[in-house]
């Protein structure tokens, strides 16, 4: 990782433009070119540096809905129904952790209502309880690593 990167990552991390070029205003501001700055994100994400790259949406304000959800599965089972969970578009955030409940998922849907529906269905074809944690408050949190 050289200073260019660092450059964008820690520019990157105080939100992008939304307009026609939002690539290029970026560039400019960190005196570089557009396809360079792409190639950069490109490879910061290949190099597995970056996670992931992409907007963050208010799922409840556009009329959908999300939740947290945790699952106890046996370690021999992990895989095949971490793949059955991964296989919901609904499904994102999937992450191993060690804890009686060492499967946690987030759930995204367009309509609240559809929740229930893919909880159910990863119940019923895994025969494992899926614990549903609604969010009931939020708070924003500027989380930002200077790198």
């Amino acid at each position: 990782m050289d200073n260019l990167d660092r450059l964008i990552i820690n520019t990157l991390q105080d939100g992008f433009p939304i307009c026609d070029n939002p690539y290029a205003v970026v560039a400019q501001d960190i005196g570089t070119n557009e396809n360079e700055l792409i190639q950069r994100i490109d490879s910061l994400l290949d190099e597995g540096l970056l996670s992931r790259f992409g907007p963050m949406f208010n799922a409840d304000k556009m009329g959908g809905a999300f939740t947290l959800c945790a699952m106890t599965v046996p370690k021999e089972h992990f895989e095949q129904i971490a793949n059955y969970v991964n296989s919901f578009d609904e499904v994102a955030h999937n992450y191993e952790r060690e804890h009686t409940l060492n499967m946690w998922f987030v759930v995204g849907t367009e309509k609240p209502e559809q929740i229930d529906a893919v909880l159910d269905s990863i119940q019923s074809h895994t025969g494992l309880v899926v614990h549903n944690m609604p969010k009931q408050e939020e708070f924003f949190i500027k989380l930002k690593f200077n790198v």
